[in-house]
């Protein structure tokens, strides 16, 4: 039976929706919707009524096209609510075999080892680094034989207003939240491949009014960082240094926005206040506003990088993705400023149906969504649920809330020993409850035997 999928990414100044049904491996987008943002500043709700009514038109949008009207969304979050921590935790392994309860379990010590604040909440618990005994490095663990696991985790948290702020908004549009994925995770699932996986990669999200910085290492995200900067403060320059209205200054920014070179043309545009009237600006202009913008938000980032002290460690170098990487030249300086590393524009991995419309980098986040909905995230993670996932796991997004942890593998694998254990417990509890009924019946006939021969003797 196909699974419905319905991904919704509150951005900085769109919202986007898309419903997509996977069937087997494949995946179909079925509707996709947008709207501006409203009720939103740099990422973060300032107005849940209005934010509410722009997540509710992209949904609808979506769904005039699709027409299966899911009601549970994967929802992104943004990482100016997020805040990130690294732990590890160590377990014995009785059994002397690892399974997929061991990781859980492991995992669970390493978040309970992490200093999480009060205010703040788990949004994802990301195993990157396994060691089994004296073997580090272990890319997964399952069924090894050992006596003593290790983890380290990337825990991603979040304000506890904020996300309660984020699911009133995403309720108020009729909609109920089935997870809750921080969008520079979800971008990193959508544009990452697995060579640069292996190798170590920074993607570097560039929105709107946001970048977010993530590095990705072996299994998992092990660092990220967020900047509110993003291509609307060009808009921005452009209308100030130019004396223009911002939609002019948008187009602008749209059809000159070249970083390459500038260039010695003119070009007549309204001013601000009277529309009807028109002055002249040098493209040279407008060539020094942009370059100025963009380079000092890409040095920021660089210094962000530099602080992760894990610079080295990235082979596969700089993955650009996002709104902004659509002006003309910005790999260019982007190798530049992050020391002539090798930088990728990236767009959102290709899905079947109405790709077209997605094939562009600012819907990298949204479709990473999905791509999380359908199973493709870290191997072993704790989500914003509390429940444990695992790569071999089916998801369910729209007819069940729950998650189906039967493994997905060949008859009698690892993956399928919880199950199987919580039903010989559930078992043992039954017995337990039918024995104790039976100790009832039988102490109840012996007081009852007590008290007519009490009668009697009275």
């Amino acid at each position: 039976m196909p699974q419905t999928i319905l991904a919704i990414d509150i951005g900085s100044t769109k919202v986007s929706s898309v419903i997509a049904q996977k069937n087997g491996e494949e995946i179909i987008v079925t509707g996709t919707g947008i709207s501006k943002a409203s009720g939103l500043k740099k990422g973060v709700i300032t107005n849940i009524d209005l934010a509410a009514k722009s997540i509710k038109e992209a949904y609808t949008n979506a769904n005039r096209v699709d027409g299966t009207s899911p009601k549970k969304a994967i929802v992104s979050i943004s990482g100016a609510y997020i805040k990130s921590t690294n732990s590890n935790g160590i377990v014995n392994i009785p059994n002397k075999e690892i399974s997929v309860e061991e990781i859980h379990r492991v995992m669970q010590t390493a978040l309970y080892n992490a200093n999480i604040p009060n205010e703040y909440e788990v949004i994802h618990v990301l195993p990157y680094r396994f060691k089994v005994d004296d073997q580090d490095f272990i890319e997964d663990p399952l069924g090894m034989n050992a006596s003593r696991l290790e983890a380290h985790v990337h825990i991603i948290t979040a304000q506890k207003s904020s996300v309660y702020n984020l699911k009133k908004a995403v309720r108020q549009a009729g909609i109920e939240i089935q997870n809750v994925v921080f969008n520079g995770y979800a971008s990193s699932i959508s544009t990452l491949n697995q060579d640069e996986k292996e190798l170590g990669a920074c993607i570097i999200d560039m929105g709107g009014s946001t970048c977010n910085l993530a590095i990705h290492l072996g299994n998992s995200i092990v660092y990220n960082d967020y900047l509110g900067v993003g291509s609307m403060h060009i808009t921005n320059d452009l209308s100030m240094a130019l004396h223009t209205p911002l939609a002019t200054a948008e187009e602008i920014k749209l059809f000159y926005g070249d970083l390459r070179e500038p260039k010695n043309d003119y070009i007549e545009i309204p001013i601000i206040g009277d529309e009807q009237t028109t002055h002249q600006v040098s493209l040279e202009i407008v060539y020094n506003v942009i370059y100025a913008r963009v380079e000092e938000t890409l040095m920021i980032l660089a210094k962000s990088l530099e602080k992760s002290g894990l610079k080295e460690q990235i082979g596969a170098g700089i993955i650009l993705t996002g709104g902004m990487t659509k002006l003309l030249g910005i790999r260019e300086l982007a190798s530049a400023i992050f020391d002539n590393m090798p930088v990728r524009i990236a767009k959102p991995k290709h899905l079947d149906g109405l790709q077209q419309e997605l094939d562009d980098p600012s819907y990298s986040t949204v479709v990473g969504l999905v791509l999380y909905g359908s199973g493709a995230f870290t191997p072993y993670e704790i989500d914003s649920n509390k429940k444990m996932r695992s790569k071999n796991e089916t998801y369910f997004t729209d007819n069940d809330d729950t998650l189906d942890t039967q493994s997905a593998g060949t008859e009698g694998s690892k993956e399928s020993l919880p199950s199987k254990r919580l039903e010989e417990k559930e078992d043992i509890f039954d017995d337990l409850a039918l024995n104790l009924n039976e100790d009832k019946t039988c102490l109840e006939k012996k007081v009852s035997r007590f008290t007519r021969w009490i009668t009697q003797l009275f």
